[in-house]
């Protein structure tokens, strides 16, 4: 069975965890049964929803850079849970029926009936996912005083109906960020590296765990979405030439953030 994430050691020093939440489609067995869309609707809306080909771009960045970075990823899809949703009624994407255990596809389709439980999968998945991505950072606090959270996303070219901040521009890298926990030093060093970038624009925010949010500022924390058309045929296919040029700048910005 598919572990449902992993933890890939880096170097001793490097204060970096590049996270991959949303890069695999495997869905357990158990799990797809409670999923009401057929094959073929399913394949077509993990095209969609699946952040495809960024765990091997972490991977990939890894490799270059001069201090290895750690690596967090998740090995099952978003459609099992969505570990990066709050999983109550804070989470403002439940007005689309994609909190943190989805009951509608990125069309508004229906994918699990409205009234589904999402305890068993949020015990099962979401909370285990929560408590080691705290241990990891944990370490890191320990080992060397500081984490930086890269999370490593990307985005479709053209909006998708459930996109709540859609009509925004669309740069080939947009960095979400967070008041507390993106230091300008961060921000900048990200647009160092790769060029031509946005800011929260189509979507913003980091993820921080829950017992260093708004608390800790020696976790720092930016998201890197990363628009699909720069490195892959879009939906779901293959990655492009583009990908090894973005591994090269993400490698940069964990260079930079590791100095």
């Amino acid at each position: 069975m598919t572990p449902s994430f992993e933890v890939l050691p880096g170097a001793a020093a490097s204060p970096v965890i590049l996270h991959v939440p949303h890069s695999a489609r495997e869905i357990p067995a158990d799990v797809r049964a409670s999923i009401l869309l057929d094959d073929t609707a399913l394949e077509r809306e993990s095209d969609h929803i699946v952040d495809a080909h960024t765990s091997e771009l972490a991977e990939a960045a890894a490799g270059r850079a001069e201090v290895v970075p750690w690596r967090f990823v998740n090995r099952l899809s978003r459609l099992v849970v969505d570990p990066e949703r709050f999983p109550d009624e804070r989470e403002e994407m439940l007005a689309v029926g994609m909190g943190a255990v989805y009951t509608r596809t990125t069309h508004g389709e229906v994918l699990r009936a409205a009234d589904t439980d999402p305890e068993p999968l949020l015990a099962r998945f979401f909370r285990p996912y929560a408590d080691a991505m705290t241990r990891a950072v944990a370490d890191r606090l320990a080992a060397v005083g500081r984490a930086v959270i890269i999370d490593v996303h990307s985005y479709p070219s053209r909006p998708l109906p459930y996109e709540l901040h859609g009509d925004g521009p669309r740069p080939p890298v947009c960095l979400g960020t967070d008041a507390f926990h993106t230091p300008p030093a961060l921000l900048a060093g990200a647009r160092e590296a790769f060029g031509r970038t946005g800011v929260d624009s189509p979507f913003s925010g980091t993820y921080v765990p829950l017992e260093f949010y708004g608390r800790d500022p020696r976790v720092a924390a930016l998201m890197v979405e990363i628009r699909r058309d720069t490195y892959m045929s879009e939906p779901g296919g293959p990655a492009g030439p583009g990908l090894a040029r973005l591994a090269t700048a993400l490698a940069a910005l964990v260079d930079a953030v590791s100095r």
